[in-house]
C-alpha cells in the first residue's frame, strides 16, 4: 500500500487537498480527511499538485525497424519522466503496422519493454482494408490514416480506399490531413528559387495552411458523409478551425480535433533559432495560428492534448531541407511546457488535466483511467509547482539525446509518477522494476 497525503488534488474540474490510497495496482480511496492505513508507505506530498496520469494518443516510439532513433523502452522512460503514464503510438515504424500480424507482433514488444501503458494503432493503406477491418475496438485504440505524406511511406491517397475506409470503419479513425498536391506545388516554386538550399523558414510556406486546410476538410466530409468517427490529429492553423464545434459535449462529436505541445509553444518566428529542431508536419506556423489554436483548446473547439514525439538522430536533423526529417522528441518535456503555460496564465491546471488525461479516457473510451477515481488503475503524477529545473544533454532521456527545449529553464517539475501503483520515477530518475500494460476499450 501507498498512502499519498497532504496534495493538492487536480481532478475532475476541482482543486482541493487531500489524501489518495493505493492499494495493489488500484486507487482504493481519495478523501480530504486523513485516511488509516497501517503498513503502508507514506508519501508526504505537502505542497505538491497530484494529477492523472497522462495519456498520449499520439506518439512514434519507432520500434521495430528504426530502432536507431527511439525504442519502446527508452521513450517510455521518458514519457513517465514526464507525467505521461499511457501512450497511443503510431504504424510508420518499419515494416509499417499494416496487417494484424504486424500490429500484435508491437504489442508483444511492449509487454516486455514498455514501462508506461500502451496501445497501437493499426495502420491504412491503399489497400489494406481488409486487415483494418478485423481490428477489434475493444483492444486496439484506433485506426491511423496518412492523408498527407510524413516520415515514412504510408500516403492514403486512392479516392476508392479513403471511400472503403469511411463508409466501413467501425473503429475510430485517426487522421494526418495535409494535402499532397498542395505541397508537391510549393515544393516546386520553392525549388525554382532556391534550389537544393531551401531555407527552413519556409517550412510552414510549404506545408502551408491551404494544404491543412484542404485535407482536414476533405476527410471532415467524408466522416460526415459516413457517420464515420473521425479523429483529426495536429491543428496547427486558424483556419482549420472552421471544421469543428466546440459548443457540442465531447460525448456528442463525431468529429474531434487535437493540438500538440509544439503547435502551443513554437511560432514561426523561431526557426531563426532552432531550424530543423523544431522542423514537424504538420509544420509550425505563425503567431497567429498559435494564439488560435489555444484558445481553441480553451474554447472546445480542440478536445484533446498530445505530443506527437518523433524522435530522429541529431545527424538526421542536420541536414538540408528536404533531407531532414520531419519530427523531434516531445514526452518528457511536453507537461513542464503546459505548466509553464498555466504559469503564465494561458491555461489552467484543470484545463490542462481535462484535455490530456479526462477527455482522452472520454474520447477513447479506455478501460478505468484517465481520472482520479477509486477504483481505477492507479495512474498518478505529483508535481513541485516551484522548482525551477534546466533541460540539458545530461537530463535528456531520449534515445536520440536531444530536444528542442535543451537550455530552456521550466519553473515546475515532475517530482514522482506511478504507473498501476507502482512508483516509476522520483527526483529525476526512472525507477526500474515495473512494466505497464494493454490498454483496453469500452466499446
Amino acid at each position: 500500500m501507498i498512502l499519498i497525503e497532504n496534495a493538492l488534488i487536480v481532478n475532475e474540474n476541482r482543486k482541493f487537498k487531500g489524501n489518495i490510497l493505493i492499494e495493489n495496482d488500484r486507487i482504493s480511496r481519495i478523501s480530504r480527511e486523513p485516511i488509516e492505513a497501517e503498513g503502508a508507505e507514506r508519501i508526504d506530498a505537502s505542497g505538491l499538485i497530484c494529477i492523472p496520469g497522462l495519456i498520449d494518443d499520439q506518439v512514434h516510439f519507432r520500434e521495430p525497424g528504426l530502432t536507431h532513433k527511439a525504442e519502446l523502452y527508452t521513450e517510455s522512460r521518458a514519457a513517465v519522466a514526464g507525467g505521461i503514464t499511457s501512450f497511443m503510438e503510431m504504424p510508420n515504424t518499419v515494416p509499417n503496422t499494416l496487417t494484424q500480424d504486424l500490429l500484435q507482433d508491437k504489442y508483444d514488444i511492449a509487454a516486455e519493454r514498455s514501462i508506461a501503458n500502451y496501445s497501437f494503432h493499426m495502420g491504412v493503406s491503399n489497400d489494406n482494408l481488409s486487415e483494418v477491418l478485423k481490428t477489434d475496438p475493444k483492444r486496439v485504440c484506433g485506426v491511423k490514416v496518412f492523408m498527407g505524406s510524413s516520415t515514412g511511406n504510408m500516403l492514403v491517397d486512392d479516392k476508392h480506399a479513403l471511400e472503403g475506409l469511411f463508409s466501413e470503419c467501425e473503429s475510430l479513425i485517426a487522421a494526418h490531413c495535409e494535402d499532397e498536391e498542395t505541397i508537391k506545388a510549393n515544393i516546386k516554386m520553392a525549388r525554382a528559387k532556391f534550389g537544393e538550399d531551401v531555407p527552413i523558414e519556409l517550412h510552414p510556406s510549404i506545408r502551408s495552411a491551404e494544404a491543412c486546410y484542404r485535407s482536414s476538410s476533405r476527410a471532415a466530409e467524408l466522416a460526415a458523409k459516413y457517420n464515420a468517427r473521425l479523429h483529426i490529429l495536429h491543428i496547427s492553423t486558424e483556419r482549420e478551425l472552421s471544421i469543428f464545434d466546440g459548443n457540442k459535449e465531447l460525448k456528442d462529436k463525431r468529429l474531434t480535433a487535437e493540438a500538440c505541445i509544439h503547435h502551443l509553444w513554437f511560432q514561426e518566428e523561431d526557426y531563426q533559432k532552432l531550424g530543423n529542431r523544431i522542423k514537424w508536419n504538420p509544420a509550425v506556423k505563425t503567431r497567429a495560428d498559435r494564439t488560435a489554436v489555444r484558445e481553441a483548446v480553451i474554447s472546445g473547439k480542440i478536445d484533446v492534448l498530445a505530443t506527437d514525439h518523433a524522435p530522429h538522430t541529431w545527424e538526421e536533423k542536420q541536414n538540408t531541407y528536404f533531407k531532414a526529417p520531419a519530427g523531434g522528441p516531445l514526452v518528457q518535456h511536453a507537461l513542464p511546457a503546459l505548466l509553464e503555460m498555466w504559469d503564465e496564465g494561458i491555461f489552467s491546471l484543470e484545463l490542462i488535466v481535462q484535455k490530456f488525461a479526462h477527455n482522452l479516457a472520454e474520447m477513447y473510451q479506455i478501460v478505468d483511467r484517465g481520472y482520479l477515481r477509486e477504483g481505477y488503475k492507479a495512474d498518478l503524477v505529483l508535481i513541485h509547482p516551484n522548482k525551477a529545473w534546466e533541460v540539458t544533454k545530461e537530463n535528456i532521456l531520449y534515445k536520440c539525446g536531444w530536444s528542442p527545449f535543451e537550455g530552456h529553464k521550466f519553473p515546475q517539475k515532475v517530482e514522482m509518477t506511478f504507473v498501476n501503483g507502482n512508483k516509476v520515477y522520483e527526483n529525476g530518475a526512472v525507477i526500474e522494476g515495473s512494466l505497464g500494460e494493454r490498454m483496453l476499450f469500452n466499446r
